[in-house]
């Protein structure tokens, strides 16, 4: 007699037989258990399970491990809206990120539902089944398996997990030092009393360099064009005081919209005066230098604000490393490397004993899957973005990918609830396929993310395209999107539904509004 699984456990397969499920998730980071949340508590009758190809769940949280790893955002909005952020700092380490997602995992039941070592290779859809059959590779031991599925969700993030970018560096090879790229620090790697010299001023960069002159000799940060940097506090203290006055629960939340206003509100001053925004982060910045600092030269980028993302600093600590003289910046251009440093192209040399190349990421959509819809192979840049969620003649595909304007999992809480309200939709009416069409193949596009950054650009003719209108417009705007992902309906006379074995065309007025 064969036992009948659970609700929305996955049933067992007898040998020989392969596996399938309702939704097969790709990655277990802050998207992947975002989606298992969402669709064990709105869905929980589907059976999925969470593909995650390293050894532990945390994406980049877990990935990452240089001196300092922190957020850059603060966790009331970028934690999610259904767990509160208790700790009192709001820009917080990744150690204490780990932390929460791990809460996170085991308060929704999701640690059963995570396959370590298991890296999505490739996915065929095939129209007449309306299922994906999906090879999978164990990491750890090189097995090949194969599962189906009724649908997939890809959170893999956008960059490439086992190698970070590098650019090519004249020289690289006669310098004598150790030379390091942050997505790959060595565990045993010793930077104190050393002469450290940091390429790069993103995120990244500015991390580092506070981090790392604790110890260090001297931590001289080496960029090509200066960045937008803002002392943020490491602790909120209104959300703290909502926390103790209200409970955590009803401070949480209005902690979380008082930040999402506050980030709207400075991206919109950005956005409308760049001038004088400039003027207004010049001006905290030489506040923060010591007197005299030559601001302009290394604080004053020749773009405007939020063409390129700005860098949170907590507590000013890159601006106290360098009035303290532990730290310090130079702006010019790498001629080529020598042994002992590197020579710029003004002829000046920096010394260093270790050279960390925070040069960025390397972009990479879904992981590097390989995609077919019967039987054609699917080019993502052939491709046009359906609400931020979803791709044009794919069907039963959802992606999640965070703003790049403010906290990445805002966006991301708002696709997995429309993800589900979707499937919920299908269920109600019979459907089994549903594909994104625009009405208008000769509709204007532009790429997916248009965002100055060099880690985007060097990527931006792999990526998927967005059009000129709703809903084919990828939002950067979180009230935008509750109004597009949560309150209106799913269906759109662009979403077009079917049965399987029937042409998916007709289906999207078969649908009511939900």
């Amino acid at each position: 007699m064969t036992s009948t699984p659970t609700q929305g456990e996955c049933p067992a397969t007898a040998p020989g037989e392969v596996e399938h499920l309702d939704v097969l998730i790709i990655g277990a980071g802050i998207s992947g258990l975002g989606a298992g949340r969402y669709l064990s508590t709105e869905l929980p009758a589907k059976t999925f399970a969470i593909l995650e190809a390293r050894d532990a769940l945390g994406g980049t949280w877990d990935l990452f491990r240089y001196p300092g790893i922190r957020s850059d955002s603060d966790l009331h909005t970028f934690g999610y809206e259904f767990k509160p952020w208790r700790d009192e700092e709001s820009i917080a380490s990744a150690p204490r990120i780990l932390k929460y997602l791990r809460e996170t995992a085991t308060e929704n039941g999701l640690d059963s539902r995570i396959r370590y070592h298991h890296r999505v290779l490739a996915a065929a859809w095939s129209s007449e089944r309306a299922r994906w059959t999906v090879r999978v590779e164990r990491t750890d031991t090189g097995e090949r398996t194969t599962l189906t599925c009724a649908w997939l969700f890809c959170a893999s993030g956008y960059f490439r997990y086992d190698q970070g970018f590098t650019p090519h560096f004249e020289g690289r090879e006669r310098f004598r030092g150790t030379i390091v790229h942050p997505q790959h620090w060595p565990a045993d790697l010793d930077h104190a009393g050393k002469r450290v010299l940091v390429i790069g001023s993103g995120a990244t960069g500015v991390t580092l360099v506070p981090a790392m002159a604790d110890t260090a000799a001297h931590v001289t940060m080496l960029q090509r064009t200066p960045t937008y940097i803002l002392p943020v506090p490491k602790k909120d203290a209104i959300a703290n005081a909502l926390g103790k006055w209200l409970g955590p629960d009803r401070g949480y939340a209005l902690a979380r919209r008082k930040n999402i206003a506050q980030q709207r509100l400075l991206w919109t001053l950005c956005q409308r005066y760049p001038k004088a925004a400039r003027r207004l982060i010049r001006w905290v910045n030489a506040r923060q230098l010591p007197a005299g600092y030559p601001v302009d030269e290394h604080f004053n980028p020749p773009y405007d604000p939020w063409d390129q993302r700005l860098c949170a600093v907590p507590d000013g600590d890159l601006f106290k490393a360098i009035r303290a003289g532990r730290a310090s910046v130079v702006t010019d251009r790498i001629a080529t490397f020598t042994e002992d440093g590197v020579r710029l192209e003004s002829g000046r040399e920096l010394q260093a004993d270790l050279i960390v190349t925070a040069t960025g990421l390397d972009v990479r959509a879904f992981g590097g899957l390989e995609v077919t819809v019967d039987g054609a192979p699917v080019r993502l840049s052939d491709t046009i973005a359906y609400k931020g969620m979803m791709l044009s003649g794919v069907p039963n595909l959802a992606f999640s990918i965070g703003y790049t304007n403010s906290s990445w999992t805002l966006k991301v809480g708002l696709l997995c609830e429309h993800f589900c309200r979707l499937l919920a939709h299908m269920d109600t009416h019979g459907h089994d396929i549903c594909r994104p069409e625009p009405a208008d193949p000769a509709m204007p596009t532009r790429p997916f993310l248009d965002f100055a950054a060099g880690y985007v650009q060097r990527a931006v003719d792999r990526l998927p395209r967005q059009g000129d209108r709703m809903p084919w417009l990828t939002s950067m705007d979180y009230h935008a999107d509750v109004k597009l992902l949560r309150a209106d309906s799913v269906v759109d006379p662009e979403l077009h539904f079917a049965r399987a074995g029937a042409r998916a065309g007709a289906g999207a007025a078969a649908g009511s509004a939900d």
